[in-house]
């Protein structure tokens, strides 16, 4: 006669004392109520009270609730529209050309017989490092119309002189080639990480199957790049929409507001006509323009395509 037996329940695991977990508690809050703290103080509040002072505007020295109207004001202010397309303009050019160049510098120094690649990599990343004015400060005197450096080699080859810093035109140019001078060498830096991340087999399995060098790069391994290109452009249009110290230091926004960007406007509005509450309105439609175009950005080119 066969005998059965119960099957044997699981052993649950041995839960910790309670006097242990609630030590815990005090202990984690210990270390992040600083952090905490910190966040609620300097971030959480400025920007809960910047979108409260966004509906408010000043009259006779008191704060009155104005609802939407610094938001409507915004639409009917000529010099406001023309920061946004001084933006717009300025990032339609200065991403691309900016991130085609850095694409095309790491690939140089993904290079393995490029001698002393070490070296390169640290002086085409060391603009990245230098402070956003002194940069400035540089490109100024570099660019200025009497005396400056590059118009005396522009003299020098039979070019006359150029206004750099006094045409609309060629003011614009300047302060996107001076962006460009700053950044190619982070982007470059990012994107040669990517590269690197991409095993060898890959590059060998494109050869086997007869595809030449620029044929390996445009279908092989720019594919398997684009998170890193896409970052690489989502975080160059973000600061190209907060542009502030380049083109205060080189222009302060002319000639005849040439390269006014929103962030100088908002400087302008509110530290020099002291209209905190329109101030804060820009500051809040920046907020939204920068998401807004990120999201685009990554729905646009973020996904993988589908066959």
């Amino acid at each position: 006669m066969a005998v059965t037996t119960a099957p044997e329940r699981p052993v649950a695991p041995a839960r910790a004392p309670a006097r242990r977990v609630r030590r815990r508690r005090p202990t984690a809050w210990i270390f992040a109520g600083p952090a905490a703290v910190l966040f609620a103080l300097f971030f959480a509040y400025p920007l809960g009270a910047s979108l409260v002072q966004s509906f408010t505007a000043e009259e006779a020295g008191t704060t009155r609730w104005a609802g939407l109207d610094q938001y409507r004001r915004m639409i009917d202010d000529p010099v406001f529209l023309k920061s946004l397309l001084n933006t717009g303009a300025i990032l339609a050019i200065q991403v691309p050309v900016m991130i085609g160049l850095a694409l095309v510098l790491a690939v140089l120094l993904n290079q393995s017989w490029l001698r002393f690649r070490g070296t390169w990599r640290a002086v085409y990343f060391l603009p990245a490092v230098t402070t956003l004015v002194a940069y400035a400060v540089v490109f100024q005197v570099l660019l200025k119309t009497d005396g400056g450096l590059v118009n005396q080699i522009l003299g020098a080859v039979g070019i006359g002189e150029i206004d750099w810093l006094n045409s609309p035109t060629w003011a614009r140019i300047s302060l996107i080639v001076s962006l460009t001078w700053r950044w190619t060498g982070y982007n470059a830096v990012i994107l040669l990480a990517g590269l690197q991340a991409i095993g060898k087999e890959q590059y060998e399995a494109a050869a086997i199957d007869g595809a030449g060098t620029l044929s390996t790069y445009v279908r092989v391994i720019l594919p398997q790049l684009r998170p890193v290109v896409l970052f690489c452009v989502i975080t160059s249009t973000i600061g190209t929409l907060q542009l502030f110290d380049e083109n205060y230091v080189l222009t302060r926004g002319g000639p005849d507001d040439a390269t006014l960007t929103p962030v100088l406007y908002l400087y302008r509005v509110g530290f020099q006509q002291f209209d905190f509450g329109y101030a804060a309105a820009i500051a809040w439609v920046v907020v939204l323009l920068i998401a807004a175009i990120s999201a685009l950005q990554y729905l646009a080119f973020g996904r993988e395509r589908r066959r």
